[in-house]
C-alpha cells in the first residue's frame, strides 16, 4: 500500500504537472464529486470558496492563464484522520509565494486550501534579511533613528499623503497598520480616543477576553510567556499601545472623521478630519474601515425612555457595578456583555440585578470550550506539540465554512454532556438556551451573526441560584420614571437600565461617514447567508465583506475578534500592497449584494 507521503506526492505531481499544461478537465478528475477548494487571494485576489468541480473548473478557467501556478510541494509529513489524508504544502503563483492544505479523500481531493503569503520581490525584510539598523563609517549629518521616525511623523498626512487611511485603532487598525508597515505601505491610523487601547479602557470595569491567549496574539509579538490566559481589558489596552509605539504606527489619537468621499476620475478618497481642531483633508487611494463588528452600538427605541429618572446606556456606555450600589438595575439582553455586567452590579452590591431575555442564547462554558474546541489548537498543549499560531491559524481557514456545521455538532453534543447539570440549573432557573439552530453552537452562531451567545464564566451560575434575577421570553414594553414595564405586564423598579442589545452592520459605518448610498452599494458586512435567524440567505460560503475587495472601489472592511484580525490582515495587507505596486490583481468575483443595512 502506497504511504501517505507517496499518496500525497503523486497526487501533487499530476495536479500540478495539470494545471501547468491548463488541462482544467485534467485537473477536476484530481476532485471527489463533493468537494471544496477555498482561496485566500493566490488564484482570485479575493477570498472565495468554491464548492463542487463545476465551481472549481469555471474558477479555474477564468484565472489559470493569469495566475501560472507551479512548484507544488510537500511540506512536512502527512498526517491519516478518520480515513482522511491531510497534508501541508507550498507553491508560487506569478507573482508570490503560498502555503496550501490538502484533505485527500479515496485518492481524490475533498478540501483544498490555497493562500498568498508574500508577493515576489516585497517580501517583508526579516530574519537574514533584517535592515542593520546603522550605517557603519564617518557620515557628516547622519540622521539617527529617531530623527528619521519623527521626519516621517511630521511627513505622512501633512506633506506627503498616506497610500491608505484606516479609520479604528482599534486591534483590528493596529494589526493591520502593523502588518502594511512591514510592507512598506504609507499608512495612518485614525483614533478617536485620545490613546491607543481605549476602545478596551473605556468598556466596563470587569471585562475580560472570553478567548484564551493562545488564540489572541497580535502580528509579529506574541505575548510573552506569563500573561494571564484571559486578558483584563486594561492590561490588553495597555498592550494595544505599547504595540503601536514599538511597531512604529503612525498613529492620530484624538481625530475624529467627519465623512469621507470617493473621487472616481482621481481613484482617490477624500477623508475629512477633525485633528485637535483643526480641520484637515487626506487623500489616500485606500481607505479601511476597522471601526469593528462591537463597533456601532444598537440602541432600541423604547417607549417613555425621555421620562427615565435613573440612566439608561447601551452596554457600550456601561463603567462600573461600584457606582450602582444599593440600586436597582436592569440588564436587557442575554449574551456576553448582559452575563458580565449583570455579574459585575450584583458583585459590586446592587440591591437587585434582573435580565431580561428577549430570545434563546448558546450557552458553552469557557472550560468546555478550552477541552473540546480551542484547545486542539490554541492552548500550550497544542504549541507543545508543535502547533504554532501559524498552523492552528491555517488549519482553522482550511475548513470550508459550509462544513463546519457537522463538524461542531458531535462536539457540541459532548459539551451538552460534560455540563449537564449547568444546564438543567439553567432551564429550571427559566433561562432560554439553545445550541444553535442547527446544534452547531458558538462557532457557527458567531460567523452567522456575530451574537447570540454567552461564554460562560461564572454569571450562569448567579441566575441559577437567583442572585441576577431573570424574565425571560418577553421584553422591555416601556420605561416610567422609576421603573420598567415588560410586555407580560410585570413591572420592575430601576435606577439603572442597560441595554445590551448589540451592534449594527459594519456598513452602518460607511453610511454615516461617506453616505447611505455607498453602505447600500456593499451592502451587508459578516454573515455567510446561511437562512438562520439574522443571517439572510441566499449562501454566499465566505463573510460577507470582510478583508475583501467589495461593490464599491477603494473600501475595505477589516473587524472581527483578534484571532481574525491577526490572520486576515495578511491578507488585507497583500491585497493593499499589490495595488500600491501595480502589481496586477484580477478580481475573480465580488459578491452581488442581497441584503443593504
Amino acid at each position: 500500500m502506497e504511504s501517505e507521503s507517496g499518496q500525497v506526492s503523486s497526487w501533487l505531481q499530476a495536479f500540478g504537472a495539470a494545471l501547468a499544461r491548463n488541462d482544467i478537465r485534467a485537473v477536476a478528475n484530481f476532485f471527489g464529486y463533493d468537494c471544496y477548494w477555498r482561496d485566500l487571494l493566490a488564484f482570485t485576489w479575493t477570498i472565495k470558496t468554491f464548492e463542487g468541480p463545476e465551481e472549481i473548473t469555471a474558477m479555474l478557467a477564468a484565472t489559470l492563464n493569469s495566475t501560472q501556478p507551479s512548484g507544488w510541494a510537500l511540506a512536512g509529513k502527512p498526517t491519516l484522520n478518520d480515513g482522511l489524508t491531510e497534508a501541508w504544502l507550498t507553491f508560487e503563483t506569478n507573482v508570490g509565494r503560498g502555503v496550501g492544505h490538502l484533505r485527500l479523500r479515496g485518492g481524490r481531493c475533498w478540501t483544498l486550501l490555497t493562500t498568498l503569503q508574500e508577493l515576489k520581490g516585497f517580501e517583508e525584510l526579516e530574519g537574514r534579511t533584517r535592515p542593520a539598523g546603522v550605517e557603519q563609517g564617518g557620515i557628516k549629518e547622519r540622521k539617527s533613528w529617531l530623527d528619521r521616525r519623527e521626519q516621517e511623523e511630521a511627513e505622512l498626512g501633512v506633506t506627503r499623503q498616506p497610500y491608505c487611511v484606516i479609520i479604528g485603532g482599534g486591534q483590528g487598525g493596529i494589526a493591520l497598520a502593523a502588518r502594511l508597515k512591514r510592507l512598506g505601505v504609507p499608512t495612518l491610523v485614525i483614533e478617536k480616543n485620545e490613546r491607543a487601547g481605549d476602545s478596551w479602557r473605556k468598556r466596563y470595569r470587569s471585562l475580560v477576553l472570553h478567548d484564551p491567549v493562545w488564540y489572541d496574539h497580535l502580528p509579529y509579538l506574541p505575548f510573552p510567556d506569563h500573561w494571564p490566559v484571559f486578558s483584563p481589558k486594561d492590561k490588553m489596552g495597555d498592550w494595544l499601545e505599547m504595540y503601536a509605539k514599538v511597531m512604529e504606527l503612525n498613529y492620530w489619537s484624538s481625530t475624529l472623521c467627519t465623512g469621507a468621499r470617493y473621487d472616481e476620475a482621481a481613484g482617490e478618497w477624500e477623508v475629512s478630519l477633525n485633528y485637535g481642531g483643526d480641520r484637515i483633508k487626506l487623500y489616500p487611494k485606500q481607505l479601511v474601515l476597522a471601526t469593528g463588528m462591537s463597533g456601532f452600538p444598537y440602541m432600541p427605541a423604547l417607549r417613555g425612555a425621555d421620562s427615565f429618572e435613573g440612566r439608561l446606556c447601551h452596554s457600550s456606555q456601561f463603567d462600573a457595578g461600584s457606582n450602582y450600589a444599593g440600586k436597582n438595575c436592569v440588564v436587557l439582553g442575554s449574551n456576553n456583555s448582559a452575563h458580565d455586567i449583570a455579574a459585575d452590579l450584583w458583585e459590586q452590591g446592587a440591591e437587585s440585578v434582573t435580565m431580561i431575555q428577549r430570545s434563546s442564547s448558546v450557552v458553552c462554558t469557557s472550560d468546555a470550550l478550552m477541552e473540546h474546541a480551542w484547545g486542539k489548537l490554541y492552548s500550550q498543549a497544542a504549541l507543545e506539540a508543535g502547533i504554532t499560531t501559524e498552523i492552528a491559524d491555517l488549519t482553522v481557514a482550511s475548513t470550508p465554512f459550509k462544513l463546519l456545521p457537522a463538524q461542531m455538532k458531535p462536539v457540541y453534543e459532548t459539551i451538552r454532556k460534560r455540563d449537564a447539570q449547568l444546564y438543567e440549573g439553567l432551564e429550571k432557573a427559566g433561562f432560554l438556551f439553545d445550541f444553535g439552530e442547527d446544534g452547531s453552537g458558538i462557532h457557527s452562531t458567531y460567523l452567522r451573526r456575530g451574537a447570540g451567545y454567552y461564554i460562560d464564566v461564572g454569571a450562569s451560575q448567579l441566575i441559577i441560584d437567583g442572585f441576577i434575577k431573570l424574565k425571560s421570553n418577553t421584553t422591555i414594553k416601556g420605561i416610567n420614571p422609576r421603573s420598567v414595564t415588560l410586555d407580560d405586564g410585570s413591572e420592575l423598579p430601576a435606577d439603572l437600565i442597560v441595554c445590551a442589545t448589540g451592534y449594527g452592520s459594519m456598513n452602518e459605518w460607511a453610511a454615516k461617514l461617506i453616505s447611505p448610498e455607498v453602505a447600500d452599494t456593499v451592502g451587508k458586512c459578516w454573515g455567510l447567508g446561511s437562512g438562520t435567524r439574522y443571517d439572510p440567505g441566499p449562501w454566499v460560503g465566505e463573510l460577507r465583506n470582510m478583508w475583501k475587495p467589495t461593490q464599491q472601489p477603494g473600501l475595505w472592511f477589516h473587524g472581527g475578534n483578534l484571532m481574525q484580525s491577526r490572520h486576515y490582515s495578511l491578507y488585507l495587507a497583500l491585497q493593499l500592497k499589490a495595488r500600491m505596486e501595480d502589481i496586477p490583481t484580477p478580481v475573480y468575483y465580488v459578491d452581488p449584494v442581497h441584503h443593504k443595512r
